[in-house]
């Protein structure tokens, strides 16, 4: 059977239940896309952005747990891809990126839009592959879907130059893998796993700290089985919210630099900590030289480079989640820990961080708080990076599974937008929320075509308060509200750009409007934006300082009061 190298990309997808594609063509690519209409099968969804196609690619991948594709050409599409790539290996996000790349012939000669995108991506894939032969792409394709979905996900990045996409060659489908020195290990040491459980078993402070690698893992039951039999109270990290119903009892919330001070004591007051697929990044541990000092350590994660690499541990388990904890489960005996949760809700009073102020002025965690109870906590929430993530992370309750997409390890601004989109086309039955940056949002807003083009009904909450707001927060409090390059003035009005698209916008100034803006726009059949003119100077609480401990906790100023 002889195919082309655009033919045999078509089809090695199709193989891999690829159902959506997120590109933008260009010169090296553009017999890849000429291929397109054969395959009816493969929706292609045209970007404005290449940093929209990777980003969108992304958001599929976390809510269907099937690697997301984008397509972009060579020069400044690929690179125009970096951010998002960078995004999906910090997160651990499986996605299969195909760039096109100038005929082998240029290469290394500085031919029009050449870039070395293997070079540049290197650090930030799992892997990557520069294909020469057209002989090759079947088994790369294979590869690629293998490594970016197995052990810990990642991007893996397959650059095929023009001429290979049109040459013509006899096609062999490969039945298997074989990749000698690669070999993720799913099962976890047995013996390890046993000590796990007694130290489980006798602990009488214990705390599970729940990442992102249990939404990786889908180990969703086999984490409630094991916190509701020992009655172990549940933290999530940031990536891992979504991953334990924070409307259950045993839920603690999110610690760190701005989580709960309550989750955070409560980690300090542990004497055991349970570390389920998560990388004790910096913004969980504060200082590592003070962080749960009085607790025993448990890791597990199936990337072995991440255990024992931050804060050392007592016990590691290398495997899969879902796998280690059906293991575990089996061993770790129901317990009566009544005290223990006791002193847990006592932290929760002492430290009410959930609480907001009543308030006249329109604060965004109060929009928050509304847009959770009207769609019951049952949206997918995505974010951009700054004060709306972490305020989104506090006050909306997730009572569902992967739940919150956000660019956590990253940090990428611009994320809410094309990430939601690739949400809402992972998940068409879901609301889709996207709560956006009044700065984050201009950095990605050109996708709003795209969602109007193919009927992507994300629904935009913007926090406009005319700063970039976590930067004008660290200039509030550390650097004597020396606001520069921080404030926003040229703001354009995004009603107006609402109108310009054709969908639904609504601003809201008060607090009266909140709820009916936010059911109207759930209401409209297509994106919708509602611009929320929020308090400028607002910040986020709690919050430790960066390399700091929780002992050194800024907490909210002013007095606590429940809105209701």
């Amino acid at each position: 059977m002889r195919r082309n190298g655009g033919q045999i990309v078509c089809e090695a997808l199709l193989r891999e239940g690829v159902d959506v594609i997120f590109g933008l063509p260009g010169g090296a690519i553009l017999p890849l896309y000429q291929i397109l209409p054969e395959y009816p099968e493969l929706r292609h969804i045209l970007v404005r952005h290449e940093q929209g196609a990777a980003h969108a690619a992304d958001g599929y991948a976390r809510v269907t747990g099937r690697p997301g594709v984008a397509w972009a050409t060579s020069g400044p599409g690929a690179t125009n891809l970096v951010t998002g790539i960078a995004t999906a290996q910090m997160d651990s996000v499986p996605m299969v990126i195909v760039t096109g790349q100038v005929g082998r012939a240029a290469i290394g000669s500085d031919a029009f839009q050449e870039t070395d995108i293997t070079g540049i991506t290197l650090p930030i894939t799992k892997h990557n592959y520069l294909v020469m032969h057209a002989s090759e792409i079947a088994r790369v394709i294979k590869e690629a879907f293998y490594i970016a979905n197995s052990g810990r996900p990642g991007p893996v990045l397959v650059d095929i130059p023009k001429d290979v996409f049109t040459e013509e060659v006899e096609v062999e489908w490969p039945d298997k893998i074989d990749l000698p020195g690669y070999k993720p290990n799913l099962k976890g040491h047995s013996g390890m796993i046993r000590r796990a459980a007694q130290m489980i078993n006798s602990a009488r402070r214990p705390v599970i700290l729940a990442g992102h690698g249990v939404i990786i893992s889908r180990a969703y039951d086999e984490l409630r089985e094991l916190a509701e039999t020992a009655q172990i109270p549940v933290v999530t990290t940031l990536l891992g919210i979504g991953c334990f119903p924070e409307d259950h009892v045993l839920s603690v919330g999110m610690p760190g630099m701005h989580g709960m001070a309550y989750a955070s004591l409560a980690i300090e007051e542990a004497d055991l900590l349970i570390a389920l697929g998560m990388r004790f990044d910096d913004r969980i541990t504060g200082d590592t030289s003070t962080f749960a000092t009085r607790s025993k350590k448990i890791h597990v994660d199936v990337d072995p480079t991440e255990i024992g690499k931050n804060i050392p541990v007592d016990v590691p388990i290398v495997g899969d989640l879902k796998r280690v904890l059906i293991e575990m489960n089996k061993r770790v005996e129901p317990a009566d820990r009544l005290e223990w949760l006791n002193e847990v809700e006592q932290l929760k009073r002492d430290h009410p961080s959930m609480l907001v102020r009543k308030t006249d002025k329109l604060i965004p965690q109060y929009v928050i708080k509304e847009i959770s109870e009207a769609t019951q906590g049952k949206a997918t929430i995505v974010t951009g990076v700054g004060q709306h993530q972490m305020w989104a992370a506090q006050h909306y309750t997730f009572r569902e599974p992967c739940s919150l997409v956000s660019s956590g390890g990253a940090g990428a601004m611009g994320y809410e937008v094309p990430g939601a989109m690739g949400a809402q086309v992972g998940s068409p039955g879901k609301v889709v929320w996207s709560i956006a940056g009044d700065g984050g949002f201009q950095m990605t807003m050109c996708e709003l075509a795209t969602m109007v083009e193919n009927r992507i009904p994300v629904k935009i909450a913007i926090f406009n308060n005319g700063f970039l707001g976590m930067v004008r927060q660290w200039q509030e409090l550390f650097y004597e509200r020396s606001y520069v390059a921080t404030g926003y003035s040229g703001n354009p009005d995004f009603v107006k750009l609402a109108d310009a698209f054709g969908i639904f916008g609504a601003r809201v100034t008060d607090k009266t409007q909140v709820r009916p803006a936010i059911m109207d726009a759930m209401k409209f059949d297509g994106p919708a934006i509602v611009d929320f003119v929020v308090e400028q100077e607002e910040n986020v609480y709690p919050m430790i300082p960066s390399g700091m401990s929780v002992n050194e906790m800024i907490e909210e100023p002013q007095p606590q009061e429940a809105l209701r």
